[in-house]
């Protein structure tokens, strides 16, 4: 196995100089930095990690913590897998490593993230579809690099990447309305969860500045999963005012809500649109095929590595009370999402009164 001695042997340098030039110091200069890379490449030199993480206080990995204890259904959510999807092509077009942390569920000590962390020397860590606050909180204050994916957290090195939920719902909202709906409920996400929220909020905004009103029962919350869409379309197809077009804030969801309207007799879109969320593979695959909201989860995994590679070279500056100044705050990242306009939204039907479910 070649060693770095053999490396400087072979280039006529010192193993000093060869370890400072592969390591992209500063002091050697681009022709020794050059010959020396190139003298490595041709001996089939292979760092010792451990060693290197040691010298360079820096690993090259990068933890996720993904919490999916909340999901009581065990279900698959598939937009969180393309997230991980473009978190790892991201890191691997930067170099770095991607390593899926899992602490214990039942561990619910403030630092049980801390001593993950620690015990692998990560460079920094990304967070996903967390509901135990008291350890993120404590994993944030604690300065690592941190960013959350769809997860708000402000810290001295932390911030988070996100769709922009409220344009997005607003791109459905809209498109909908153009097509002629007036009735428009929505079905949404799970409130305490970042998407579902500014989902419904922008859901709402945007349906007021149209002038068109929101029964309190044409919001039926879910949990992105698709049993929470037929329950949720079933709820809202019988009300004594059924809308003419659904919103929903996740494909899955919205797969779901096209089989109760299916079932129940009605044509999609024939006599109800659907328009949902994320733009998952799925959403091509079913018929009619799902108009939704695309969101770029390559472009947000990029994002979410640009963002630790800056708090990465961050030095935290030493606190000043006399200021008075609140601690700098690193601004989010907020990605546009593109309306992508399928088969499963249409205008409303001219002419004849829209049709009521079967058995109504």
């Amino acid at each position: 196995m070649v060693d770095l001695r053999a490396v400087a042997r072979s280039s006529g340098v010192s193993a000093a100089t060869v370890s400072r030039a592969l390591n992209g110091r500063p002091e050697v200069s681009e022709a020794t930095r050059a010959h020396v890379t190139e003298t490595a490449r041709r001996l089939g030199y292979q760092p010792n990690q451990q060693a290197r993480t040691l010298a360079r206080r820096r690993s090259d990995t990068i933890g996720l913590i993904w919490d999916s204890s909340y999901v009581e259904t065990h279900g698959r959510q598939p937009f969180l897998q393309d997230l991980l999807v473009g978190l790892k092509m991201a890191l691997a077009e930067t170099g770095y490593h991607l390593m899926l942390l899992s602490p214990q569920i039942d561990d619910h000590t403030p630092d049980k993230f801390i001593r993950a962390v620690v015990q692998h020397s990560l460079d920094g860590v990304a967070l996903m579809a967390i509901n135990e606050h008291v350890a993120v909180d404590a994993l944030v204050a604690s300065g690592r690099p941190c960013v959350g994916l769809d997860l708000p957290v402000f810290g001295p090195r932390s911030s988070y990447v996100s769709s922009d939920n409220h344009g997005g719902a607003a791109a459905a909202v809209n498109h909908l309305y153009e097509l002629g709906h007036r009735r428009i409920a929505m079905i949404s996400g799970p409130l305490w969860m970042l998407p579902g929220a500014e989902r419904v909020d922008g859901f709402q905004e945007t349906m007021a500045a149209l002038g068109l009103d929101v029964p309190a029962e044409y919001i039926q919350e879910g949990d992105f999963f698709l049993p929470s869409g037929l329950e949720c379309m079933r709820r809202l197809l019988s009300l004594d005012v059924a809308p003419t077009a659904v919103f929903v804030a996740g494909d899955e969801m919205a797969v779901g809500a096209m089989h109760v309207a299916i079932d129940a007799g009605l044509d999609v879109p024939g006599d109800i649109s659907i328009v949902g969320y994320d733009d998952v593979e799925i959403a091509a695959l079913v018929r009619p095929s799902l108009t939704t909201v695309r969101q770029d989860y390559l472009g947000m995994g990029r994002a979410a590595v640009a963002m630790l590679s800056q708090f990465m070279d961050y030095e935290i500056p030493a606190s000043d009370p006399s200021t008075g100044q609140a601690p700098f705050q690193f601004p989010p990242r907020l990605l546009p999402g593109t309306l992508t306009v399928r088969d499963s939204s249409g205008p409303v039907p001219a002419g004849r009164p829209i049709r009521r479910p079967v058995g109504r």
